[in-house]
């Protein structure tokens, strides 16, 4: 397993748990330099960590606890979020108490620093790289590449298919995949997601004109309603002043045309589930790698939407 891995992803592996369950194990991982994880049960406050350890209690000083805080361009929500949720760190100390319990102390900042250096450091623009979602916001949605270090997708490049929310795609604590889009100048991350859920000739393929599927609602404007089929593919229906519809609800669809010289389908709205809308799974067409260019639209389309990584 990548030992930079987002925070939680190492937590419940043999290894992992084996590292912090004893003071020999946490002096190992101290020798090693080996980056393990555990979970916070307390934020103090003066924005301490204390960490819940199987042989005892861990404790990462606030300033230890994530790249940034010291020279204040980390806010401190960015420990106060982390309290029973399992964080990356390497062993500073480790200590026997008269108890015989063991006391470590630990630094987030450290492993920080070292996913940045031997990996995040080393990617470029176009490169695939797993993430885990941590929290959204209505711009975008925050991730975790590894070791707790955050990056954004903005809303626009989460899918193709628009959505008011980062939460019509995402669920917290989601894994997914993103692809590098920017390296900024303050040292900040921008990523993207949309180029890894399919062309449009790749989502229209899944469907064929005379069938009725499952839809959901993303959008009614005045010349019709979009509706979502996949998420980098929609179709379009016309009203239909005896079927009320709203933002977020699924429907069934009639497909009546595919066409795609102009990447449009054509829909009629048959029924309005009553029972709310489920977010079905992502379907990645790309999980790894590398991209230098990625085109969307079909070559006879008069459009053209593309993203170029170079």
């Amino acid at each position: 397993m990548n030992r930079f891995e987002p925070e939680g992803k190492l937590f419940d592996s043999r290894e992992n748990q084996g590292y912090i369950s004893s003071a020999d194990g946490l002096r190992d991982a101290m020798r090693t330099g080996k980056i393990i994880e555990a979970r916070v049960r307390l934020c103090d406050k003066e924005r301490n960590l204390f960490v819940d350890l199987p042989c005892g209690k861990g404790y990462i000083k606030n300033v230890e606890g994530a790249i940034g805080i010291k020279e204040g361009t980390t806010k401190p929500i960015a420990l106060i979020t982390k309290v029973n949720k399992a964080v990356s760190f390497k062993v500073k100390s480790v200590e026997i108490l008269p108890d015989g319990s063991v006391f470590a102390e630990m630094s987030r900042k450290d492993a920080q620093l070292e996913c940045m250096n031997e990996y995040v450091n080393k990617l470029s623009t176009g490169d695939v790289i797993p993430a885990r979602v941590t929290h959204m916001d209505s711009f975008g949605a925050f991730v975790d590449i590894g070791c707790g270090i955050p990056s954004l997708i903005p809303i626009a490049a989460i899918s193709v298919s628009r959505i008011s929310h980062p939460s019509d795609r995402f669920k917290e604590n989601q894994d997914i995949f993103v692809v590098i889009e920017e390296f900024k100048d303050d040292g900040k991350i921008n990523l993207t997601h949309k180029e890894l859920l399919g062309t449009w000739e790749e989502n229209a393929a899944d469907f064929t004109a005379d069938e009725t599927v499952s839809g959901i609602i993303r959008s009614i404007e005045n010349y019709g309603i979009f509706i979502e089929l996949a998420p980098n593919l929609a179709g379009l229906a016309d009203h239909n002043p005896l079927l009320p519809v709203a933002v977020g609800e699924r429907a069934s669809v009639h497909i009546k045309a595919i066409i795609p010289e102009k990447m449009k389908i054509k829909l009629n709205i048959v029924s309005v589930c009553e029972d709310g809308c489920e977010m079905p799974p992502l379907r990645y067409y790309i999980k790894s790698g590398h991209i230098d260019y990625w085109k969307y639209s079909t070559d006879s389309a008069p459009k053209i939407i593309e993203t170029k990584f170079y």
